[in-house]
């Protein structure tokens, strides 16, 4: 496993922004930085040069904070998708499902995962067990479809899924206590759902981040991940359904809860 070590800059209202630094080489990056100053101190305290900033989509509050961040470490290298190129502030490297970006000695590999908006990606360091999926996949929940289709957001949500159940997932966003409201209403009869949702309300009430999760543990719980699992969408009553036509009724349902 590629020696990296990952943390959390909580950011706005329920924002991360994380920080990931390869120990081998002292190359760190930064993902979606929704704003500056905590980002930069943080960095600062912990002795760490930004070096790479990893955009996932063009939203404000993943981009916000990426000309201060330039200043402040000048050199570093911003990546976001080849066709936000113009959206994403200062974005000189845009990126397509299935290239590599190196971070020091470790590895990322770009995953194409849109729905949400029409063109979002995510980053995958598989050497180290853990993807970095932006606004796409929450734990216990997914992104709106902000441009984006119902088709495309459920393909994605598969590609994710099929990562290694090991794989820590790192969403940009804390909504695991909501989303867990809303899941228990569609799949009460879950156990790990249940044991999830308690254990995610202790470590909100201890200030805890809720976040990362392993991909295993989503699977079993996030039921935007089960819409092709026969029994939950029975209980659904879509059994005989097409799963993307399952998670666009879930979708929509999560829009008004």
């Amino acid at each position: 496993m590629r020696d990296l070590d990952i943390r959390l800059v909580p950011v706005l209202n329920d924002n991360y922004v994380h920080l990931i630094h390869d120990t081998a080489t002292g190359k760190t990056a930064c993902v979606d930085p929704a704003t500056d100053a905590p980002v930069i101190a943080a960095a600062r305290d912990w002795g760490w040069e930004i070096s790479h900033i990893l955009v996932t989509h063009p939203h404000y509050d993943h981009t916000d904070g990426v000309p201060a961040i330039l200043d402040a470490f000048p050199g570093a290298a911003v990546y976001g998708s080849r066709h936000d190129l113009g959206i994403i502030p200062k974005c000189d490297h845009g990126v397509i499902d299935g290239d590599v970006i190196d971070v020091g000695a470790a590895r990322a590999t770009v995953l194409d995962v849109p729905g949400h908006t029409v063109h979002h990606v995510a980053y995958h360091f598989a050497d180290a067990h853990a993807v970095f999926v932006g606004d796409t996949l929450f734990s216990l929940g997914c992104g709106r479809l902000f441009g984006g289709t119902a088709e495309q957001m459920w393909a994605s949500l598969k590609k994710l899924r099929a990562l290694p159940g090991r794989t820590r997932v790192y969403p940009a966003h804390e909504y695991t206590n909501a989303n867990a409201d809303f899941a228990l209403t569609v799949d009460p009869d879950n156990p790990d759902l249940q044991a999830r949702a308690d254990a995610v309300l202790k470590l909100r009430e201890a200030g805890e981040p809720t976040i990362p999760v392993a991909m295993d543990m989503e699977a079993r719980t996030n039921p935007f991940l089960r819409c092709d699992v026969p029994s939950f969408m029975a209980h659904l009553g879509m059994g005989d359904g097409d799963p993307a036509k399952v998670f666009a009724e879930l979708r929509s349902r999560k829009d008004t809860f």
